[in-house]
């Protein structure tokens, strides 16, 4: 399974980034402009994630996205677990939005 850091993912141009938590951990948290499948739901939205470049997946510290990005493999993405999750994301002091935005 390839990993990257979440710096690492922050300087990629136009990273897709594939957040897989729950509703509630998005609206708490979350980076702008990721998409957003719960884990639970990706099995059944597979066609809503793209096939035609890097996904990089995403989670709260990184076992729900190393289990997507697993499965996102064997489907045959080229799927990259962020390693760390939107915790090492925001503790490397790169941008979150906090809150649900209201």
């Amino acid at each position: 399974m390839q990993t990257a850091t979440p710096a690492e993912v922050h300087t990629v141009d136009g990273a897709h980034i594939l957040d897989v938590r729950e509703p509630d951990e998005v609206a708490q948290a979350r980076i702008e402009g990721a998409q957003h499948i719960p884990l639970g739901s990706l099995v059944e939205r597979l066609a809503e994630v793209p096939r035609d470049r890097t996904v990089y997946v995403l989670c709260h510290v990184g076992g729900r996205s190393a289990q997507a990005t697993q499965y996102l493999e064997s489907e045959g993405f080229d799927a990259v677990n962020v390693t760390g999750g939107i915790v090492g994301w925001y503790r490397a002091g790169l941008p979150v939005t906090l809150g649900d935005g209201d």
